[in-house]
């Protein structure tokens, strides 16, 4: 039986995650992730894709906001900002605004990163549209990347894994999960199989499969040290690599926001292309 092995949120963008039993589906993601992003002096998102000490940065979800910790700086508690007051952030193609966390958030992440940063608060995840070519008119999304949720299964990260080793010689140790960063992983399928899921239904919450996901440099920083190196990415291209990129998980919307999801739970393809149709991607 196909099941839900972990659900993991991600509370600033960019920054460290947390594995959780159970989560509640939200239109927009998860409760609780990326709901805070951290931006430069233009309001521009900065993401451990370009400061890749991001990756270090440990923040925890409390009653009234959050707690990050870091190496060499003492924790902070920010509580979540007042929405009354409002900056404009850009996040990609999206253009919006967010509440800022204030100065002492500022000056910490800013000796977090080495760089000049503001952490903000996104109270309204209704401003963020996703993508339309994917996804429908009134489909909304957090400070995630794109879409509100991103599904990964192990059977896949195994394939990949062996093709890691070989190209190493048997030198390289498996990468785990958190290279990639997934809202939730699922095991007990084939190997790619999920390319070819439409919608999928994981507990009581279904989901639309809208788009591939196509993988950039930030899975090649070790999430423990924040160093980077070549795989997976290597490994991708030799396999995964069309239209210029290289894929590995889908991207989910949820039909069925206000259904919570638990470790454990089975998971049910509704609707699948013949196998080898591939994820959806843009159009060539």
């Amino acid at each position: 039986m196909a099941q839900l092995t972990s659900i993991h949120r991600f509370p600033v963008k960019s920054c460290r995650g947390e594995s959780v039993d159970s989560a509640l589906v939200e239109p927009w993601g998860l409760s609780g992730d990326r709901r805070w992003m951290v931006v430069d002096e233009a309001g521009t998102v900065i993401t451990a894709r370009e400061v890749n000490r991001m990756l270090l940065i440990d923040p925890v979800l409390t009653g009234d906001g959050l707690l990050v910790t870091a190496p060499d700086l003492p924790p902070l508690s920010v509580p979540t900002p007042d929405p009354a007051a409002q900056v404009a952030v850009e996040i990609w193609a999206s253009r919006l605004t967010a509440a800022p966390a204030g100065p002492e958030a500022d000056a910490w992440f800013s000796k977090a990163l080495g760089c000049p940063a503001r952490l903000v608060h996104l109270d309204d995840p209704t401003r963020r549209p996703t993508d339309p070519r994917f996804s429908g008119p009134d489909d909304r999304v957090s400070f995630a990347d794109g879409y509100p949720l991103l599904l990964a299964t192990e059977e896949s990260l195994a394939a990949l894994n062996d093709v890691v080793l070989e190209s190493s010689g048997g030198g390289h140790a498996p990468l785990p999960m958190t290279r990639f960063r997934p809202s939730v992983v699922v095991s007990g399928v084939a190997a790619w199989a999920e390319d070819d899921w439409r919608r999928v239904r994981i507990g009581e919450a279904t989901f639309r499969a809208v788009k591939g996901c196509a993988r950039c440099v930030m899975t090649t920083v070790d999430p423990d040290t924040a160093v980077r190196e070549k795989e997976p990415i290597a490994s991708l291209a030799r396999i995964r690599r069309w239209d210029g990129a290289t894929w590995f998980a889908i991207n989910l919307v949820p039909d069925t926001p206000g259904a919570t999801i638990r470790v454990g739970d089975e998971i049910e393809v509704l609707e699948a292309v013949p196998p080898g149709a591939g994820p959806i991607r843009p159009a060539r």
